[in-house]
C-alpha cells in the first residue's frame, strides 16, 4: 500500500497508522476518520519513517512484527529526532514487547486482537496528556520558569499528570497510559480500597467492556516495573475479595 496523505482541517487531529496487513489499516482507518480524526496509512517502516519526519502526524500507531523495518526500529530511529507519541499493535501477552517498547519510548501498547473502541479511547487519552503537556511547558518558557503543575506526591511516590511522569524514590518509572491511570486512582485516596470496576472505570472511559481481570495484569506489571527500581516495593495492597489499595506509608 502506496502512502496516503490525508489534508487536515483546522483543529483536526492527524493519526498515522503504520501496519503491513492492509486489512488492519482500513478498518482502523475508517474507524478513526469516523471519530473526526484524519489518518495516513503506511504499509512500510521505511516509507513510514521518513513521511514521520517530514511531516509529523499528532500521534502514530504502529505494529510492531513488519517486513524491512519493524517496529521496535522504526521507533528507535524515530526517537532519535522526534517525541511524536506513538503506541504500539503487539501480540497478545508478549510482555517482551511490551516492555522494550517501553524502554524504546512508546506511549503505550495494545494486545492484538484489540477493540476499535479502546484504541480510540487511548488515542484520546495520550492526545490529552500531550496536550497538556505542551501547555505546561508554553507557561513555562512566558513565565520564565518551570511550572509545577498539578504534581501528586504520595511519600516516595511522586506523579505529573501533564507530563506523564512516575518516580518511585526520585528514580523514574516508565507506565504506560493505562497502568498510570490506575495508579492515579489508587493514589489519589491512599488506604481507600478501590474495586477492580472503579479501576477499570479509571482506566477504560466511554463504557468500554474489558474483562476484570484485565485490571490485574496491569497491576502485577506495575508491581514489577516499581520493583525494578526498588525490590521492597509494596505500596500498591491486594485486599482479596475487595480489590487494590496505595499506602504511602
Amino acid at each position: 500500500m502506496s502512502d496516503k496523505q490525508a489534508e487536515s482541517t483546522p483543529g483536526q487531529q492527524v493519526i498515522a497508522l503504520v501496519d503491513d496487513d492492509r486489512n488492519i489499516l482500513t478498518t482502523v482507518s475508517i474507524a478513526l476518520q469516523a471519530e473526526g480524526f484524519v489518518t495516513r496509512l503506511y504499509s512500510d517502516g521505511e516509507a513510514a519513517l521518513k513521511a514521520l519526519l517530514e511531516n509529523p502526524p499528532d500521534l502514530a500507531v504502529f505494529d510492531i512484527k513488519m517486513p524491512k523495518m519493524d517496529g521496535m526500529e522504526l521507533l528507535r530511529r524515530l526517537r532519535q529526532n522526534s517525541a511524536l507519541p506513538v503506541i504500539f499493535l503487539t501480540s497478545k501477552d508478549d510482555e517482551q514487547d511490551e516492555e522494550a517498547g517501553l524502554q524504546l519510548g512508546a506511549d503505550d501498547y495494545i494486545a492484538k486482537p484489540f477493540s476499535i473502541r479502546l484504541l480510540t479511547a487511548r488515542i484520546r487519552a495520550i492526545l490529552r496528556r500531550s496536550d497538556a503537556r505542551a501547555m505546561v511547558m508554553i507557561e513555562g518558557s512566558e513565565d520564565n520558569a518551570e511550572s509545577p503543575g498539578d504534581t501528586i506526591t504520595r511519600g516516595r511516590l511522586l506523579m505529573d499528570p501533564a507530563r506523564h511522569y512516575v518516580s518511585w524514590d526520585g528514580k523514574p518509572v516508565s507506565l504506560t497510559v493505562t497502568e498510570f491511570l490506575i495508579l492515579e486512582a489508587l493514589a489519589a485516596r491512599p488506604g481507600v480500597i478501590k474495586s477492580r470496576n472503579q479501576l477499570m472505570d479509571a482506566a477504560y472511559p466511554d463504557d468500554i467492556f474489558v474483562d476484570d481481570r484485565t485490571v490485574d495484569s496491569h497491576i502485577k506489571r506495575m508491581r514489577r516495573k516499581f520493583r525494578s527500581v526498588d525490590s521492597q516495593f509494596g505500596a500498591i495492597e491486594t485486599l482479596y475479595g475487595a480489590g487494590y489499595s496505595f499506602t504511602d506509608g
